[in-house]
């Protein structure tokens, strides 16, 4: 009987052991499609050798390259990649839509009226109370244009006393006149997951590891004020759960990945991972894994072996 009990109890332990340690499963987006009032402006990149690659727009290519996570980022689908070339319609939006943990989720490039609206209209207008505006301070600092204030007016010769909301309006509309904000409307989702114990949904942004090479020529003097190596992604509108909300963030990881190769390739692009996240519904509970099941039939069997041993010595 003692040695009875002493296999119990071990075959219970190793049972509860088993399922404590079933680390959280990510279950990731499935059943990927393309949508929006510009369905047909998305560009599809996988990964060759390090490098990010154009590959074709299938339905298969933009399920494939999602397949990452902050560890191992790997492709990435761009929505609304036509955001930098001329004459471009910014009242229209490409969309990635799926299904996560039982819920349907959009996730969405930005239009001018996501930016520019206003509680009494629209308005491009430095200092409005919008998204535009909201996000350009964050990224005034991210930057490193508050911190270079005094230099900046040194450079454009204007007096010490200049109050800091005239230097942020002067680069505001520096950046609106380059199209700065249609350059961060084309998000690159390369993961959507959700923790199945939390429920939270973390988004992969593939982006510049180092903005400052992308914008310093594109500002002109106020380009040379730009801190090096700062970081920003660009912005994704997502929808779920009833929800929306405008997801972006200033901190990168590296990639491991450049845009190196290939058609477009500017050995810089997608070398950085931003991840934004959302709290999202708890799926419904996971089946247990097959060995778990296993293991634990087993410590029902010897309870009823132990019960057997009982009636053959009464």
């Amino acid at each position: 009987m003692t040695f009875q009990k002493l296999v119990i109890g071990a075959s219970m332990a190793i049972g509860v052991s088993a399922l404590a340690t079933v680390p959280a499963q990510a279950g990731t987006l499935t059943g990927a499609t393309i949508g929006g009032t510009a369905a047909n402006d998305y560009s599809v990149y996988d990964v060759q050798d390090k490098s990010t690659i154009f590959v074709d727009k299938t339905s298969a290519n933009v399920q494939k390259v999602l397949d990452g996570n902050a560890a191992n980022p790997t492709g990435n689908v761009e929505l609304r990649a036509s955001s930098e070339q001329a004459n471009f319609d910014f009242t229209k939006n490409t969309s990635l839509t799926g299904q996560i943990g039982g819920q349907s989720i959009t996730l969405s490039s930005l239009t001018s009226a996501d930016w520019f609206s206003t509680a009494s209209g629209s308005s491009t207008a430095y200092g409005a109370n919008n998204l535009a505006n909201t996000w350009f301070s964050q990224f005034y600092d991210a930057a490193g244009l508050a911190a270079n204030e005094s230099t900046i007016k040194l450079a454009l010769g204007l007096p010490s006393i200049t109050p800091s909301s005239y230097i942020r309006q002067q680069a505001y509309n520096a950046f609106f006149g380059i199209g700065g904000f249609q350059r961060s409307s084309d998000p690159n989702i390369s993961y959507v997951n959700q923790n199945d114990i939390t429920g939270d949904i973390k988004i992969g942004l593939a982006g510049h590891l180092n903005l400052k090479t992308y914008y310093a020529p594109l500002l002109g003097t106020l380009g040379n004020f730009l801190k090096d190596g700062f970081q920003a992604s660009e912005v994704v509108k997502v929808s779920y759960n009833g929800k929306t909300d405008f997801l972006y963030g200033f901190s990168a990881t590296d990639s491991g990945l450049t845009n190196s190769s290939g058609v477009g390739a500017d050995g810089a692009s997608h070398s950085g991972n931003y991840e934004v996240s959302i709290k999202g519904v708890v799926p419904p509970a996971a089946v247990p894994e097959p060995s778990i099941i296993v293991g634990l039939l087993g410590v029902a069997g010897v309870f009823v072996t132990q019960r057997k041993f009982k009636k053959v010595s009464i």
